[in-house]
């Protein structure tokens, strides 16, 4: 039961209508941002820039986002995301290692160890260390570094937004939307 009830969305304006219409299936978190109408457009399109066209590797990213979420506290976005993981060559020791809180298990590579511990510093002391950020730097560019940190910030929102107000998680749906996504973006750049 919702803390709030959703909003009746046969009242919502075209523009929202037409929004929710892009999704795989009906999603309670977006029905609930549709309270905010001028806000979810802006959000529904930042979060498909992040899920289809970021430089930061796509596993690496998803794997950033269960463990934001995670540390949150944000099980909508854990059970969307968990599938995704594994569509895109994740394991289930590193999804299980992320459940645990251990970003730095012999499951993950140097690399995703270097981005885990800057994305748990990030989220639960809000800026990272030095000697984080310093080892993302290894593996990382400036642009995947901002990346990260913004998916991890939007993540966290995203939880706060369901754990807040009690929405009950759906079936998974992130891996047809991410398909979805890539496929539209890719469309575009022929």
């Amino acid at each position: 039961m919702t803390r709030i009830p959703f909003p009746d969305l046969d009242k919502a304006s075209p523009e929202v209508r037409e929004m929710l219409a892009r999704l795989p299936a009906p999603v309670g978190i977006f029905n609930m941002l549709a309270h905010a109408e001028t806000a979810l457009k802006p959000v529904m399109k930042l979060g498909g820039t992040f899920l289809g066209k970021l430089k930061l590797d796509p596993l690496l990213r998803e794997l950033v986002i269960l463990h934001a979420v995670n540390l949150e506290g944000g099980e909508y976005e854990w059970v969307q995301h968990v599938p995704v993981v594994l569509a895109l060559g994740g394991t289930q020791a590193q999804v299980d290692a992320l459940k645990a809180g251990d970003d730095q298990a012999a499951c993950f590579s140097a690399a995703e160890k270097a981005a885990l511990r800057l994305t748990r510093e990030v989220v639960v002391d809000v800026g990272a260390s030095e000697a984080s950020l310093a080892s993302a730097y290894e593996y990382l560019s400036e642009r995947e570094i901002v990346e990260l940190i913004l998916v991890a910030g939007f993540y966290i929102m995203l939880a706060r937004l369901t754990e807040t107000l009690g929405i009950p998680n759906d079936p998974p749906i992130g891996d047809k939307l991410v398909s979805q996504i890539e496929a539209r973006v890719a469309n575009k750049k022929k």
